[in-house]
């Protein structure tokens, strides 16, 4: 028992401060799985804007978590509420109500217009509630109806049914075999839908805007033509606003920007700040799980509860989203002047959801360039960069943004 003590003590001790950068780098690729290719970098701390390393080099974040990060890195809401939670309550198991859950369910349902929510830790597990309540409804009021509508160049998750359901072309024969029951068509072509549809489908589910995709935005009447079709099939729309959710567009819901009202919305990223929490919301109709049908050990778990209450709190009190398309705008002019001199093309976007194609397929070398300058972005694929920093971003980081950019790329062009 003692040496067994010992080892133990010897493997906690492990994790104490030690000798540097090249030594967490070195315990990072022993210790850790393989899933992606990461700079040789160890992030330490975060303020607002700005992400510091260990060895103490600031980073410009115009990645924001993945669009995660909307008040900013470790802003004082979140940490005040999770003080206040963990001294009351962590954990009562998902079997039991709490205030912060229904105090979270109220918020969301009251600002999105749906009646009931559902929780969650990941968009994943969101849209998989989503995908498990449209087969319900085909199961129920269909005839046993089952596929689901889903677009090219989609991103849904990382579950097997989630990947499944994404429409990325490199995705299709990894973990086969996939889960059945998916149809991709291309965004905002209606007659690519209206031919996939047909007695077997039960939902359609798309993003209003394609984050992972490159940023391109579901077309007003396309997303008519859609809402049209669903209610003359009885068919469930899902709109996954995952990434466009709670201000990130320049509304508070990006379905909003046309007036179209899905049936099912997923939400997450944003939700919690950096928090990890996700939701589902739906309407009356779709009221249909029945007891065990759904849920999970986290489900509503206080801790993530408060979080996303004092979150959104802060976006609709501050109204950061109409502050996300203000500086949104902001943004886009500024790459707009830029985009003469350096070949940059369909400067597109909504709100702080943004991206500009480059000249030429260099799209990792720039985002090397500019971390190396002290700036965060995105390459989603090797000809397009993606922008989307925490709503809280002011017009003078968006100068700086625009101005480490341009060397960035100053530097790339004399290579």
């Amino acid at each position: 028992m003692s040496n067994d003590l010992s080892t133990a003590a010897s493997i906690g001790c492990a994790a104490e401060p030690h000798g540097g950068t090249a030594q967490w780098l070195a315990e990072a690729k022993q210790a850790l799985l393989f899933t992606a290719v990461r700079p040789d970098v160890v992030m330490e701390r975060g303020e607002g804007m700005y992400l510091w390393d260990t060895e103490g080099k600031r980073y410009l974040d115009f990645i924001g978590g993945w669009a995660v990060t909307c008040l900013g890195h470790s802003p004082a809401v979140i940490r005040e509420a999770l003080d206040r939670q963990a001294a009351t309550l962590v954990n009562a198991s998902p079997s039991f109500y709490n205030k912060p859950m229904i105090e979270l369910a109220k918020r969301l349902t009251q600002l999105s217009g749906f009646d009931k929510a559902f929780f969650a830790s990941t968009g994943a597990e969101a849209n998989e509630g989503a995908i498990k309540l449209a087969r319900k409804h085909g199961a129920l009021n269909l005839g046993g109806a089952y596929e689901i509508v889903t677009t090219v160049n989609s991103f849904h998750g990382r579950t097997l049914a989630t990947m499944s359901a994404t429409g990325k072309s490199s995705w299709e024969a990894l973990f086969a075999p996939k889960v059945p029951g998916f149809k991709h068509v291309p965004l905002n072509d209606a007659e690519s839908l209206l031919a996939a549809v047909d007695e077997r489908t039960c939902a359609i589910m798309l993003e209003p805007v394609q984050g992972e995709g490159g940023v391109h935005a579901a077309d007003a009447g396309y997303l008519h033509t859609v809402r049209k079709l669903c209610d003359e099939r009885g068919l469930m729309l899902i709109f996954d606003e995952v990434q466009t959710g709670l201000g990130r567009t320049g509304t508070m819901f990006a379905f909003e920007h046309d007036g179209i009202r899905p049936d099912v919305m997923t939400l997450g990223k944003g939700i919690g700040g950096g928090f990890p929490l996700s939701a589902m919301l739906t309407t009356s109709r779709f009221n249909l799980f029945e007891p065990g049908e759904q849920g999970g050990t986290y489900i509503g778990q206080p801790l993530a509860m408060a979080v996303g209450n004092a979150v959104v709190r802060e976006i609709v009190e501050r109204k950061l989203h109409e502050h996300a398309k203000e500086m949104g705008d902001y943004i886009t002019r500024g790459l707009e002047s830029l985009a003469n001199a350096y070949g940059l093309s369909r400067i597109r976007g909504k709100g702080l959801l943004l991206a500009f194609d480059l000249p030429a397929p260099r799209g990792p070398e720039l985002v090397a360039a500019c971390m190396e300058a002290g700036l965060l972005i995105n390459s989603p694929s090797p000809s397009t960069i993606r922008l989307m920093p925490p709503l809280i971003v002011s017009r003078s980081q968006a100068d700086d943004m625009l101005a480490l950019l341009s060397g960035a790329m100053d530097r790339l062009r004399a290579d």
